[in-house]
This record gives C-alpha cells, sequence and structure tokens, in this order.
C-alpha cells in the first residue's frame, strides 16, 4: 500500500504548477483523473521538445509532469461536459484547478457549485494572483511570479541585472505548496468531516519563500542585494573556480573555518583571531574571499573536494545536469527510472525523492495517452453504458 491510496483527485489542471503537483500525488498513491480539453489536451502535449516514437512523437516537456494520471476528455464548455464534471466531482476527494479567476464560476463549476452537491468536496484552486485583491484578474507565467515575488532581484552577480535561474522555480514551488493544501486539507476533513476551498496564489508562494530575506529585512532594514553565489550573512559561503577551471562551492560555519584554512595551505589565518568568527570575517569579505579564491584556483575541483571531505568541511562539486544525472550518490538513490510509452517504448524519469519504510514505494507509470481513460472512468465511476458514452462523443462533450 502507498500513502495516498483511496484518495481520488480530478485535476483541471493545466501546463505545470498544477500537474507537477497532481503528479506528486499520483506516485504516493492517489488516483488522479486529468480532465483535458477534447483534440488538443493539456497546452504543453505541443510544448518542445519531442522524443520521436515510430508513429508519434510525445512532448517530454508533457511528460516531466503526467505520470501515473488518468487521461479524460471532456469539454468545459459543453453543458453535458459541465455535467460530467459535476458528476465526478461527487466520487472524489479532491478537485485541483488552476484556471483564471471566475472561468469556473461562468461554468457553474466552482467551489460553491459543487460544494452544494458534495459537501466533503476539497476545492484547491491556485490562480496566479490569487482570488481577492488588486492584481486578481491579471494573468501571469513562472517568469512573472518570480520577477515580482523578488526571487530575480536576489538573483545575479554583484553589479548585474537581475537573473532568471535555470528552473521553472515559481511554478516547482507552487506545485509543492499545492501538495501541501491538498495534504493538509486531507487531513484537516478527518476531524471537521466538511469539505474546504483553498485560494493559493503564486505570487503569495513566492513572497512565501522569502524567508531570509525578509529576515534581514525586517531586522535589519536591508534590501538584499545580488550577491552572486555569496551568503550575505556566511562566510565562506560561495563558489570558486578550481585550477581545472571547474567550480566548487563551499559553505562553511566558524567550526569548519581553521581546518579550511589549513587544507589551502594559509596557516596563518587559521592562527589569526580576528579571523576566527563569521562577524569579523564579513567585516573583511573582499579580503578573506580573494584569498580564499586565489588558494583554490591551485588545486583541481576534485582534489579540492577530496581535501574538505577528509576534514569534514561541507563543500560540494558544481556539477551539471549530466554529472548529476549520472552521479554515483544519484544512481545509489536510485533517482533515475524508467517507465514504457506506447507511442515511444522506454524513456527515463526522475522519480519522486521519498523513500518509505511501512508503505510501498513510490510508483510510476507512463503519462496518459490524450483521452486514454475516458471510457473506464466514465463506466466505472458514473456507471454509463457504451451507448450513453457514444452519445456524448457525438455531442462533443467529450
Amino acid at each position: 500500500m502507498r500513502p495516498l491510496e483511496g484518495i481520488k483527485i480530478l485535476d483541471l489542471s493545466r501546463v505545470l504548477a498544477g500537474p507537477f503537483a497532481s503528479m506528486v500525488l499520483a506516485e504516493l498513491g492517489a488516483e488522479v483523473i486529468k480532465v483535458e480539453q477534447p483534440v488538443q489536451g493539456d497546452e504543453t502535449r505541443g510544448y518542445e521538445p519531442f522524443v520521436k516514437g515510430e508513429k508519434e512523437s510525445v512532448s517530454a516537456y508533457f511528460m516531466a509532469f503526467n505520470r501515473t494520471k488518468k487521461s479524460i476528455t471532456v469539454n468545459l464548455r459543453n453543458p453535458e461536459g459541465q455535467q460530467l464534471i459535476k458528476q465526478l466531482s461527487t466520487k472524489v476527494d479532491v478537485v485541483l484547478e488552476n484556471f483564471p479567476v471566475g472561468t469556473l464560476k461562468k461554468y457553474g463549476l466552482d467551489y460553491a457549485a459543487l460544494q452544494v452537491i458534495n459537501p466533503q468536496l476539497l476545492y484547491i484552486s491556485c490562480t496566479g494572483f490569487g482570488e481577492t485583491g488588486p492584481y486578481a484578474p491579471r494573468k501571469g507565467y513562472d517568469t512573472v511570479f518570480q520577477a515580482m515575488g523578488g526571487l530575480m532581484s536576489l538573483t545575479g552577480e554583484r553589479g548585474g541585472g537581475p537573473v532568471k535561474p535555470g528552473l521553472p522555480l515559481a511554478d516547482l514551488t507552487s506545485g509543492l505548496w499545492l501538495c501541501i493544501a491538498v495534504l493538509s486539507t486531507i487531513i484537516g476533513r478527518q476531524s471537521t468531516q466538511e469539505g474546504a476551498h483553498v485560494d493559493f496564489s503564486m505570487l503569495d508562494g513566492q513572497v512565501g519563500l522569502l524567508s531570509l530575506a525578509a529576515a534581514r529585512f525586517f531586522t535589519l532594514g536591508e534590501v538584499p542585494q545580488r550577491m552572486g553565489t555569496e551568503h550575505p550573512g556566511r562566510i565562506p559561503s560561495s563558489a570558486f573556480v578550481c585550477a581545472d577551471g571547474k567550480w566548487v562551492q563551499i559553505t562553511g560555519a566558524d567550526q569548519h573555518w581553521v581546518p579550511l584554512c589549513n587544507l589551502l595551505g594559509l596557516e596563518a589565518w587559521a592562527k589569526d583571531p580576528t579571523l576566527a568568527k563569521n562577524s569579523d570575517r564579513i567585516n573583511r569579505r573582499e579580503e578573506v574571499i580573494k584569498g580564499l579564491s586565489d588558494a583554490i584556483a591551485r588545486l583541481d575541483r576534485d582534489e579540492m573536494c577530496r581535501r574538505c571531505d577528509a576534514v569534514g568541511v561541507p563543500a560540494g562539486p558544481i556539477l551539471q545536469v549530466d554529472e548529476i544525472l549520472s552521479n554515483e550518490q544519484t544512481q545509489a538513490r536510485e533517482m533515475v527510472g524508467e517507465f514504457s510509452h506506447p507511442l515511444i517504448g522506454a524513456f527515463p524519469y526522475l522519480k519522486v525523492p521519498l523513500k518509505f519504510e511501512g508503505f510501498d514505494p513510490v510508483q510510476a507509470s507512463h503519462p496518459p495517452l490524450l483521452g486514454e481513460h475516458t471510457d473506464e472512468v466514465l463506466r466505472e465511476l458514473l456507471g454509463l453504458d457504451p451507448e450513453a458514452i457514444e452519445a456524448l462523443k457525438t455531442s462533443h462533450a467529450i
């Protein structure tokens, strides 16, 4: 048994944040029914890059966020399609949606409408700016929320412009916030026996991650500036280039200072009481960073990491994607799995990074073909016979 077995989720979300959340929940055991628009499906089915199969190509983007789900096609603009969603909402625990504010209300599929027919329904809404406030009608994408939420202002080299992180962090972290929303309401419902609506704003999600930057502002009135890989309140904590042109990240505390200096041949600094405390080193930031940089530049990356490991100084090589995916630790932890897709055959994927004792292992299956499970879900959950399903197809409801 997996942790979420028995939980049913009707997933009306598209693109990334919502689908990422529902995929994680599916691989933890929930039954996720992904609702897609007939013919075109989730927009990301058309996103590059594509994996070429013998007969068709499949979007790797779509596959990255839609494993282990069932796909049904329902036309939400069609009254019969709307009725199907209402019926399905009585058979599930959770509805997850990320439509613009007010869209589902026009279709009679908002929380107020569905809660009437399923009082225990947990309804999770993910919008760009939330359902209240002056920005509620606005639209946005991952990079907009990174920009407005403060992340971009903190990211980049000293004196340079703002930089977008290499991953869609607003989308990905929003997906994790959505997982928390689903799990917390499931647990809360055990006590209340009543449903709930969660209004999640992706901008709120980014503001909620400011953590240390906000703490410094609240404490010091400081507006944090871009510092590259350096830490505003800790030295050493930075990336350094090594003799072979590769990079290492070193992040230590006071107890690591002396062994770091000794392994770098900086014995005078190791004995200098005016550098023993982090606050002292911060006051001499430029001098200390330059001295460490010069010393580290004399060693190859792997040798630098070996020396740090030997004396317990926290350090790690800055690995590229190909390096970390083939890394011995990644392999030992079995983070890369493989599923069999009906159109392209075997394809690798990244596993959910949770390992359980007391529950069955996390499992994954191929991302569904568009509408692959429509007949099955309508037959098994709603009891529709083949004639009724065919009639819905004729009316373009599915």
